[in-house]
Formats: C-alpha cells, sequence, structure tokens
C-alpha cells in the first residue's frame, strides 16, 4: 500500500515537472522567434549575464527588439518590396561596373542595414548589391522568425526576382541564419543561382539552440529538444528537420563558406560537416580568432582577398 502511494506521487511529480519544463520550453520558444516591440531593451548576450540573470532569463525568456534599420545607405539606392510568403522589403544599389548582382541576407536579430559594410565591399569589387529585410526585420512584414526555414521562400523570390532582371551573375551571401536559409532554399527549390557565400550556418536547428546553453555552461538536453519541439509547433514546421547540413549535399554550384575558429555557436564539426556535403565546386576560409561576428572588423583585408578571389573565375 504504501509502495502504491510512493509510487503515484512519484509519477505525480514527474508528470508536473514534464508539463512545467515543456511549459518553460514553449514559453522560450515564443519569445526568441517571436520579437517585441523595438523600444525595449535586448536581454545581454550569456556571457554578460550573472548567475542571479541567468536565473531570471529561465523564467522570463529573453527580451528580442524586432530589428530595426538604424541607418541608410551612404550611395543612392532604391526600396523594393517583394511579395514572397510575406512582404520582405529590399534596398538595391547599383555597381559603377556591372558584373552582376549579390543579394544578401542578414542572420537572426539582423536586419539589412547591419549587413551595409558587406554590401559597399561588393560594390567595389563591381558587384551590383540586394539587401534585404527577412520577415520580422527592418521594413518587412510582421515580427516572426523561424530561424532560416520559412525565410528560404523569401530568398527564393529575390532569386527570382533578379532572374527576372537578367543579370549577368547571381551570387547568394548570407550570413549565420542568412547562410541557413540559403542553403534551405538552394535545395527545397533548386534555385539557379551562379555561386553561393556563406559566413557560418549552423549545422541543424538542434545543434544551434543546443549551442546557445553550451555557452550559458548549462546541460542542453533535454530542455533544447523540447525547445526546438515547441519552436517548430509555434512556427508550423519540422524544426528537427531543419538541417543546413543535409541541405549542403543538394548545393551544386560553386560556394564559399567561411568560418571563424573561435565561434562558440557553430562548432568546427558543423563546419566540416557542411562543408563536406557541399557538391559543387567550394572553398573553405577559416578566420583564426573570429568568433560569431562580423569578420570585417578584425579581417576585412583577408576577407576582401578571399570574396574577390572567389567570385573572379565565376562564370
Amino acid at each position: 500500500m504504501i509502495k502504491n502511494k510512493l509510487l503515484k506521487r512519484s509519477l505525480w511529480v514527474l508528470l508536473t515537472v514534464f508539463l512545467l519544463m515543456n511549459a518553460v520550453a514553449a514559453f522560450h520558444a515564443y519569445k526568441f522567434t517571436h520579437f517585441i516591440s523595438s523600444n525595449q531593451a535586448k536581454t545581454k548576450s550569456a556571457k554578460q549575464l550573472s548567475v542571479f540573470d541567468k536565473i531570471k532569463v529561465v523564467f522570463t525568456g529573453i527580451n528580442n527588439p524586432r530589428p530595426t534599420n538604424k541607418k541608410l545607405p551612404e550611395l543612392p539606392y532604391r526600396t523594393l518590396v517583394l511579395k514572397s510568403n510575406k512582404l520582405i522589403e529590399c534596398w538595391e544599389i547599383k555597381a559603377i561596373e556591372n558584373k552582376g548582382t549579390v543579394a544578401i541576407f542578414h542572420g537572426y536579430s539582423g536586419c539589412k542595414a547591419t549587413m551595409l559594410d558587406k554590401a559597399y565591399e561588393f560594390l567595389k569589387l563591381g558587384y551590383n548589391v540586394l539587401l534585404v529585410d527577412f520577415m520580422g526585420a527592418g521594413g518587412s512584414e510582421g515580427n516572426q522568425c523561424s530561424i532560416g526555414y520559412h525565410e528560404a521562400e523569401q530568398v527564393k523570390t529575390v532569386n527570382d526576382y533578379l532572374i527576372t532582371q537578367h543579370q549577368k551573375q547571381i551570387i547568394l551571401f548570407g550570413t549565420s541564419m542568412g547562410a541557413a536559409a540559403i542553403l534551405r532554399a538552394v535545395s527545397q527549390y533548386s534555385l539557379q543561382t551562379n555561386a553561393l557565400i556563406l559566413e557560418c550556418p549552423f549545422g541543424s536547428m538542434l545543434q544551434t539552440v543546443g549551442a546557445r546553453f553550451k555557452t550559458m555552461h548549462v546541460p542542453a538536453f533535454p530542455m533544447a529538444n523540447l525547445l526546438v519541439f515547441w519552436g517548430g509547433v509555434e512556427n508550423q514546421f519540422n524544426a528537427f528537420a531543419h538541417n543546413p547540413t543535409t541541405y549542403a549535399k543538394a548545393i551544386n554550384c560553386p560556394t564559399l563558406l567561411m568560418y571563424g575558429l573561435k565561434d562558440e555557436e557553430v562548432s568546427n564539426e558543423e563546419t566540416m560537416a557542411i562543408f563536406s556535403n557541399l557538391k559543387g565546386p567550394k572553398t573553405l576560409k577559416t578566420f583564426t580568432l573570429a568568433a560569431h561576428e562580423n569578420y570585417l572588423k578584425t579581417y576585412r583585408k583577408e576577407w576582401v582577398i578571399s570574396v574577390s578571389g572567389f567570385l573572379n573565375p565565376i562564370k
């Protein structure tokens, strides 16, 4: 009799803990993929949080303000809005020498204004640029982000638009989430494009979520798995199948993959797995001391040499 009571109590405790963990995971997943008002303060990175702040984040989730374009291009530009699964706003800047167009896709919690420094480098190399705000960012529609899954359709929309413009070359450039969205788009829609330039794409949704726990020195299992599950449910896709490493197997065009060896959000193993799966001509460029960051800050000259050297032979 006593054993039965203890067993029932234990089962109730386990069920309560399980339900609580799922509730917390669902709450966090929603806050991670749905931006709040841009007027609110953003939660600091894990490295900057005190132990008390980390505990607080566990219960309150992160504050993730909607990304806004806080600066405009310094060169003449045209704003256009393309209809995809969401309305997406783009800036088009023409180069003096028209070698083709580089479509530029930002990372998580970024926007097209944060990619202007990269755009200027491509313009110097003679390429037009089309900077894109993914859904939920800048001038585009909504407040939702699916970490590259639904954004892939927006990459397709941009690529289709550039094809109608009869560009000499179409190059897709993306960083982090933007790179993951490009890999998915090319894989899923068999995009016709001349080349890809990808900065630090994550290997899979589960790996990138798990990496955030590691930076906080917290065990990833089982919360990372629950976050991925609920993130997919809330954003209407199978997040466990969101796997850039697998998408890479369908990539046949020339690809430049760039990675920082000090990156704590994307592992070297993930990068090498993606690179190994790429089927077309490929180049891997690593930056020794770079983390998950803008490589132009420390490695501008090296970045430009790598990109220009990669683009020169592209036909």
